[in-house]
C-alpha cells in the first residue's frame, strides 16, 4: 500500500513539473523601450519656386531673369509647350533667351527641373518686335523726281511680311527687301518735310524720320534752240520747275502767274516739264550780249542765277 501511494506522488510530482514548463513557454515577451530607430522614410525636394520674373514681358530674341529657389543643377523654362534651356546659377537664378521666332501673344511660363519636377505656372508676354529705323536712302527727292527717281529704301532692322509703312500718318505700299530693308515709292505731295514711320503693329512702331522733297528750282544748263525769223528758243533744262514758274531776265519778270510781257507783249515762257523750260526771245539785234537769268516759282524759291551770252 505504502509503494502505490509513492509512485502515485512521483508522477504528481512530474506533472507539475510539466505542466508549469508548458505555461513557462506561453508567457508573452516584452517588447524592450528605446531600441534603435528604423531607416527614416525618404523626403521629397521642393519643386522649383519662382520669385520674380524681369521683365514679364518682352521681345523675341531678348533675355528673362527669373530669381527663386529649388532650380537645382539643371533646369528649363517652357514658354507653352516650348522647351527652352536656362542656364542656372546657385539653384535661384534662372537666365533664358526667348526665341527670336516666337510668335508674338501670352504664354504660359513654369520652370521644370532636370529631375522632372516643375513649378507654378505665371502668365508671360512676348511682344511684338519693335522695328526700327535707322537710315531713310535717300532722305531727300526732288518734287519731279519720277519713277524710280521716287524710290526710298527704309533701313533698319525687324522688318516683317507684316510691317507697314506709314507715310505722314498714313499706310502707303512697301516692299520687304529684308528683315533690315524696306522699299517704297515717295507718293506725289507739296513739297517740304514728311513723316516716315514703320509699324509691325498698331501699338509698336519705330520712331519717325523726315524725308524732305525739295521744291527749290534749280538749273543745270541753258541752251540755244530753234531759231525762226524774229526770235530764237533758249532752252532751260534743270528740275523743280513748275507750271506757273517764271524767269527773271536782267530783273525783268516773264511768264509766270502775274508776269509781264515785253513791250511788244511777244515773249513768252513755255513750261514743257519739271525739267525743261522754252523763253521764246526777241533780240533786238543778232549779236551776242550777257544778260543774267533765274527760275522763280510761285512760292517765291528761286534758283540761282546764270549767266546767259546770246542774242
Amino acid at each position: 500500500m505504502m509503494r502505490r501511494t509513492s509512485v502515485t506522488v512521483v508522477l504528481m510530482l512530474l506533472g507539475f513539473m510539466t505542466t508549469g514548463t508548458v505555461f513557462s513557454a506561453e508567457r508573452p515577451q516584452r517588447v524592450k523601450q528605446g531600441g534603435a530607430p528604423g531607416p527614416a522614410p525618404a523626403t521629397s525636394v521642393p519643386a522649383p519656386t519662382v520669385l520674380s520674373i524681369i521683365p514679364a514681358q518682352i521681345e523675341p530674341g531678348m533675355r528673362v531673369m527669373i530669381y527663386g529657389s529649388g532650380f537645382g543643377e539643371r533646369a528649363s523654362v517652357f514658354l507653352g509647350s516650348v522647351e527652352i534651356p536656362a542656364k542656372i546659377t546657385d539653384g535661384r537664378q534662372a537666365e533664358f533667351i526667348v526665341p527670336a521666332q516666337m510668335e508674338a501673344g501670352l504664354y504660359a511660363l513654369y520652370v521644370k527641373r532636370s529631375d522632372g519636377s516643375a513649378g507654378r505656372v505665371y502668365n508671360f508676354t512676348v511682344l511684338p518686335l519693335r522695328p526700327v529705323l535707322n537710315l531713310l536712302s535717300p532722305d531727300h527727292i526732288n518734287s519731279c523726281a519720277q519713277g524710280r527717281e521716287r524710290e526710298v529704301t527704309a533701313q533698319g532692322k525687324n522688318f516683317t511680311e507684316h510691317s507697314q509703312l506709314f507715310f505722314d500718318g498714313a499706310v502707303i505700299r512697301s516692299t520687304l527687301a529684308s528683315s533690315d530693308a524696306l522699299s517704297f515709292s515717295v507718293p506725289q505731295v507739296a513739297g517740304g518735310l514728311h513723316q516716315v514711320m514703320v509699324k509691325n503693329s498698331s501699338e509698336n512702331a519705330s520712331a519717325p524720320m523726315a524725308l524732305a522733297i525739295e521744291t527749290k528750282p534749280e538749273i543745270s544748263q541753258v541752251t540755244v534752240g530753234n531759231e525762226y525769223v524774229n526770235y530764237y528758243e533758249l532752252v532751260i533744262e534743270g528740275r523743280n520747275f513748275q507750271q506757273n514758274s517764271s524767269i527773271y531776265v536782267d530783273g525783268m519778270r516773264v511768264g509766270g502767274r502775274g508776269g509781264q510781257e515785253t513791250l511788244e507783249q511777244r515773249e513768252k515762257l513755255i513750261y514743257v516739264d519739271c525739267t525743261r523750260l522754252i523763253y521764246q526771245r526777241h533780240p533786238y539785234s543778232p549779236v551776242n550780249k550777257d544778260f543774267r537769268l533765274q527760275v522763280v516759282n510761285q512760292d517765291g524759291e528761286g534758283s540761282q542765277v546764270v549767266n546767259v551770252t546770246a542774242p
